[in-house]
């Protein structure tokens, strides 16, 4: 059965993710139809999928209300954040399920709007939080639920943005405002939130935040420094956000994300005057940004778990890090290298190896001489070094178990229910309010 697909947005994630995984496996999936304002956007996944010219939309509306004149058989909405509500409501409406780009909704009020609208007509929907579909995050899932570390006592997660995606994706670029987007922990670390809550196993008990906006403001701004880097900034050398070293210089070899927002001419001529007037040649002291660049997130369970969740600009790697503590054991991973390491902290203890993953090595750790597996967990490319693309595997991962659902009336496909999903949503609302009133916020049940 090939799974006919309605695209709603046509931008990176619509086309290059969604889009292309269709377009790769015709006999399980097809781009039926395929909405974007942007008509060069639209046309360019169309092409690509081979999808007619009547079955291309400027209006997701459109498109939605000729659904079953299609014939199609899912959605996918990938616009803008503020446009997932009112599609994803108008989605649940024709009874087709539903693949839906996080954030679900960026307001409390909308969030829970969608989950009654859900409830109500029992809608099949799959939040896309791809790390709980990524091979390191479906090991220590594994390992977790064998046992062989005893009950979890503390989760801790870093998220290390990486100083030059910060500056791409929370000062230039689409999340860097509250009024067109979201708050950051919610836009970036509902990921990170989604998997705490996966490994809890059940809904919080309070939730604490703190962090701020604290250097990406005109008041840190290199005396002289214009709007737009190219307008002659006097620190160009010595600044770490000058835009044309990004995209033009260490990106010259790159025409795919981040660099395919500039436009549709990537010649180094192209990307140096979209810099010039764009926004992602803005001077990151002077940009219409709002957003945090650190925060740091205390959740605590019923059950006794507790958690935090660190995430920061100022970092030299773009990886998630973590390390997980139980009663007979601890896990450390390291998303851009793969690697876990597990102790154990009994000497019978054994390890059972998840699918997943291989083991790299064993010895032991001082001064009890207690067991570590050292295994690597992740894909990899030609070479064998860790493979990054598609969120390390989890993108391919994450729509291969929504077309196997739909293809399969036995399989549910997602790895945790749409209620627990929206847990983690819940969790960065709760951790922004957090930070905004200065005090700790105790979870209410929706």
């Amino acid at each position: 059965m090939v799974i006919r697909l309605g695209i709603l947005g046509a931008g990176a994630r619509g086309s290059d993710t969604y889009g292309r995984w269709a377009i790769e496996r015709p006999d399980r999936a097809a781009v039926a139809a395929v909405a974007d304002p942007m008509a060069h956007r639209g046309d360019r996944l169309a092409d690509a999928a081979g999808v007619p010219a009547d079955r291309r939309y400027p209006d997701w509306r459109d498109l939605v209300a000729d659904a079953d004149a299609i014939g199609l058989d899912a959605f996918v909405i990938a616009l803008p954040d503020r446009l997932h509500l009112d599609a994803a409501l108008a989605a649940v409406g024709t009874g087709l399920p539903i693949l839906l780009e996080k954030p679900a909704a960026t307001t409390p009020e909308a969030l829970e709007a969608l989950a009654a609208a859900a409830r109500e007509t029992k809608a099949r929907i799959w939040v896309s939080h791809v790390m709980r579909y990524q091979p390191f995050w479906r090991t220590i899932r594994s390992i977790v639920d064998s046992g062989v570390i005893g009950r979890l006592v503390t989760i801790r997660a870093e998220e290390n943005i990486g100083f030059w995606h910060y500056a791409h994706s929370y000062v230039r670029g689409n999340w860097r405002n509250l009024a067109s987007s979201s708050p950051m922990v919610l836009a970036k670390t509902c990921h990170d939130l989604d998997v705490i809550r996966w490994f809890a196993g059940e809904a919080p008990a309070s939730v604490a935040s703190a962090g701020s906006l604290r250097y990406f403001r005109p008041e840190h701004a290199p005396e002289g420094a214009p709007d737009h880097c190219l307008d002659g900034c006097p620190a160009a050398d010595s600044c770490p956000f000058y835009a044309p070293r990004y995209y033009v210089e260490a990106l010259a070899d790159t025409d795919g994300w981040p660099v395919a927002l500039l436009g549709d001419d990537l010649t180094p001529e192209g990307r140096t005057e979209a810099l010039r007037h764009g926004p992602y040649g803005r001077c990151v002291f002077h940009s219409d940004n709002d957003v945090v660049d650190h925060q740091q997130t205390v959740v605590a369970f019923p059950g006794g778990l507790t958690a935090t969740l660190s995430t920061s600009a100022f970092t030299g790697q773009n990886t998630r890090t973590v390390r997980l503590t139980g009663t007979a054991g601890e896990i450390a991973g390291n998303l851009r290298t793969g690697v876990l390491e597990v102790d154990l902290f009994s000497p019978t203890a054994v390890l059972p190896v998840p699918p997943e993953a291989q083991v790299r090595r064993r010895f032991e750790r001082p001064p009890m001489g207690h067991q570590v597996v050292e295994l690597y967990s992740g894909p990899v490319d030609a070479s064998g070094e860790p493979d990054h693309r598609g969120h390390s595997g989890g993108d391919e991962a994450l729509v291969d178990a929504f077309i196997t659902a739909l293809s399969s009336p036995d399989e549910h496909g997602a790895s945790t229910s749409l209620e627990a999903s929206l847990d983690s949503h819940r969790m960065a609302f709760a951790a922004e309010r957090s930070r905004l009133e200065g005090r700790t916020i105790d979870w209410e049940a929706p």
